[in-house]
């Protein structure tokens, strides 16, 4: 119950409607309990007195009845759907709007098919729940309210026979409630991960094809969905237990008033109106409270889907603008490292220990190391990708958490080892970091990292829609078309992660043309095993172990013959020749 009041700020501003919505069924409550009324003084006055016109008028009232309710439950679906599509929309926007700011430490850690399926299935059930389910525990409220309000009225001794059979009803029905919550959340769980395992799959679809291993992810998927069916068989073995004694105290109360009743009938202690009116408003009660396994059941997967959905929105995220943040104009590009170290929170070891350096604007700093040195590590601390766990981080002399953050990362260009495309146009995908770029800047950054040529050679030119992914591209061609939109970006600080490693030699050597000139006037950092790039750079690092072993020129560090030589012995050197 108290997730379920959690929807309270969302209803808030809907206040009118939601209004509307009570105002309707408050008003149908008050017809449907209007016609047992009717129906009795029909048996007791129109056909005991043999009275026609008392029976026309009773017919026609019946009828107006019935016309307004149908106009009335029209209006009650219309409302409370438009209530919880809106609703279910503005979580829906809130999820996913939460979800771009949380850190990347969240999304480490974070199954795709599981944020999916939050975002759509979680939010569904709420959705469910708040068009028809609150509605109908309302009136269901109601209508047990006046239903046994009338019942005491007409007969305290033969109400409290009748509703006898609704006290088991109303505890089996919240025990019931109690649990299927539980259950209901472990749906939601087997369902994410049925999610995660398709995404998965489809994503790594080259790398089944290519090992044959189809037959090994069919079983995969058929574990999850077994997982699936599991959960949801035990929710749909309870409710199966549950309704048919619902349907049988229901059963068992109109037994007891036909019994009961007609005695009293007999005895002249009530009338033959009174025992069928009697009995109207006992089955008028009947349908809910049958509906109310239902509702219960509504209610259940609505709170799990709120669990879950609150559990992303309840995440305050760690790095995020601080109060009173400094507004950046265009910055110098000066970087300074101060006694930085970095822990993951799932790592016992540092991916940085101690670092310090001091990066002038204009230098073009050059990271090399073995794999998992830290040197992406390094790159992702100035853009606050992660915050260091010590140590500050400087840009232009001020720490980069008193930044906004956004202002922040404007201003820094990266382009990643995998490049990622999105499903739009080319052109759209270059200007990405600037959706207000013309054509004409959209082609210059193109021609600067050489894929003008390649993208006028496609049928449609720059509004060839890619595929997921930019699969349709080549990786050379996804390479280059990611460092035109990180140009397009016109950065101060570029980063530029292994950005060459996709592309043949030919195509580096272009591309190595254009950064030339490009790097000009902006911190670059470059994270290359390359020759061509690195012995060019103005400082070279040398990352092992988290740490800084090495730096300075490609000449100093060949001359002081520690790792760099190593390294250049055994992988620089050949390609030096290769390209001599």
């Amino acid at each position: 119950m108290k997730t379920l009041l959690r929807l309270g700020p969302y209803l808030k501003p809907y206040r009118q409607q939601v209004a509307l919505a009570l105002g309707i069924t408050l008003a149908l409550t008050i017809l449907l309990l209007l016609v047992p009324a009717i129906i009795r003084q029909v048996i007791d006055v129109g056909l005991a007195q043999s009275d026609g016109r008392f029976l026309l008028a009773a017919a026609l009232a019946l009828l107006a009845i019935g016309v307004l309710r149908s106009l009335l439950v029209y209006g009650q679906r219309y409302v409370s759907e438009w209530i919880a599509s809106h609703i279910g929309y503005d979580l829906r926007n809130r999820l996913y709007d939460h979800i771009q700011y949380l850190p990347f430490s969240f999304h480490d850690h974070s199954q795709t098919g599981q944020l999916i399926s939050r975002c759509i299935e979680d939010v569904r059930a709420v959705e469910r729940f708040t068009g028809f389910g609150v509605i109908e525990l309302i009136r269901l409220g109601l209508l047990m309210l006046g239903i046994t309000g009338l019942l005491f009225w007409q007969s305290p001794p033969l109400a409290s026979i009748a509703l006898l059979p609704m006290i088991p009803l109303v505890l089996i029905t919240t025990a019931f409630g109690r649990r299927v919550g539980d259950f209901f959340l472990k749906v939601d769980i087997s369902l994410g991960d049925l999610s995660s395992r398709v995404q998965e799959n489809v994503t790594g679809v080259q790398v089944v094809r290519a090992f044959a291993r189809e037959p090994y992810e069919i079983e995969r998927f058929a574990w999850k969905n077994r997982d699936l069916y599991r959960a949801r068989v035990r929710v749909v073995s309870i409710f199966a237990w549950v309704m048919p004694t619902t349907h049988f105290l229901v059963a068992l109360g109109t037994i007891l008033i036909l019994w009961f009743g007609g005695n009293m009938v007999m005895q002249g202690e009530m009338s033959v109106g009174e025992l069928v009116a009697f009995n109207s408003y006992l089955l008028l009660l009947a349908a809910p409270a049958q509906q109310l396994t239902w509702l219960v059941n509504a209610a259940g997967e609505a709170v799990a889907g709120l669990q879950r959905s609150f559990e992303i929105l309840d995440l305050v995220p760690e790095i995020q603008s601080p109060p009173q943040a400094t507004r950046l104009p265009s910055l110098k590009g000066r970087v300074e490292f101060q006694h930085v170290s970095l822990h993951y929170p799932d790592q016992t070891i540092p991916a940085l220990e101690e670092v310090d350096l001091c990066v002038e604007p204009n230098q073009v700093i050059a990271l090399i190391g073995p794999t998992g040195s830290g040197k992406t590590s390094l790159v992702n601390l100035i853009p606050r990708f992660y915050d260091p766990s010590q140590g500050v981080i400087l840009v232009d002399g001020v720490d980069v958490r008193q930044m906004e953050l956004d202002s922040l990362r404007r201003q820094i260009g990266i382009v990643l080892q995998t490049s990622l495309l999105f499903s739009t146009t080319i052109a759209e995908n270059i200007a990405y970091g600037r959706p207000d770029a013309s054509q004409e800047e959209i082609e210059q950054a193109a021609r600067a990292a050489q894929a003008h040529e390649f993208i006028t050679q496609i049928a449609d030119g720059y509004q060839t829609v890619v595929g997921e992914r930019g699969i349709t591209l080549s990786g050379g061609q996804r390479q280059r078309v990611a460092i035109a939109r990180a140009l397009l970006l016109d950065p101060r600080i570029l980063i530029l992660d292994d950005s060459t490693s996709s592309v043949d030699t030919e195509t580096e050597r272009l591309i190595q043309q254009a950064l030339e000139r490009l790097m000009e006037g902006r911190t670059t950092f470059v994270i290359a095993q390359r020759l061509s790039t690195v012995r060019r750079a103005d400082l070279i690092l040398v990352m092992q172990d988290g740490r800084i072993l090495e730096r300075g020129t490609h000449i100093e560090l060949l001359e002081r013959g520690g790792l760099y030589r190593e390294v250049y012995e055994l992988q620089l050197r050949r390609q030096e020749r290769l390209a001599s």
